[in-house]
């Protein structure tokens, strides 16, 4: 089953970006299909970007379980890969404009709907969570197989924008029915 959430700033940011603008492009950019063509490999019992797999420690490293080590090594940053602009405030922050966030939104969903269909092609394809956020300094995909008792999110997306008002989410999840209404 095949679920795709996002907190109410994503999809007002989606929204006032024009017709169609929920819906992924129709080409993503270049960094992105890079990462695709060279896959998604399995490493015991967890997932990884193929072309990060030489570089990666054994898992789960320093970190408590396998969902974290998973989320710090598929990160990366849709800022680097997304055609978009950065500009710097006076004290140096990097600001990135609403129609960039949802321009990176819309590669980050593109991107996570493709993560998807790779995982779902393996031999044993498994449970993943792909979690595309975005803000106004920057803007990140993850994904992670999905396990019972282990998340980094919480059932409540909305919840992050309480705390980080500009803070963007998109959550797309695929993998048994049994498991799409709670979080994992």
């Amino acid at each position: 089953m095949l679920t795709v959430r996002m907190n109410d700033v994503a999809a007002s940011a989606l929204k006032a970006s024009g017709t169609g603008a929920v819906m992924p492009p129709a080409e993503l950019a270049p960094m992105l299909r890079e990462t695709l063509r060279e896959g998604i490999v399995r490493r015991g019992e967890v997932l990884l970007f193929a072309g990060y797999s030489g570089w990666a420690d054994e898992p789960p490293g320093r970190f408590p379980d396998l969902t974290g080590w998973e989320c710090f090594v598929s990160s990366l940053h849709l800022d680097d890969a997304v055609p978009v602009k950065v500009r710097s405030s006076p004290d140096g922050e990097p600001v990135i404009s609403e129609e960039d966030q949802a321009l990176m939104l819309r590669h980050g969903l593109g991107f996570a709907l493709e993560v998807v269909r790779l995982v779902n092609g393996l031999d044993k394809p498994v449970a993943v969570r792909c979690i595309v956020g975005t803000n106004t300094t920057n803007g990140t995909f993850r994904f992670h197989r999905a396990r019972p008792g282990e998340s980094w999110l919480t059932a409540d997306l909305d919840s992050y924008s309480h705390e980080w008002p500009s803070h963007k989410l998109i959550v797309v999840d695929n993998g048994p029915a049994s498991l799409g209404g709670t979080p994992w």
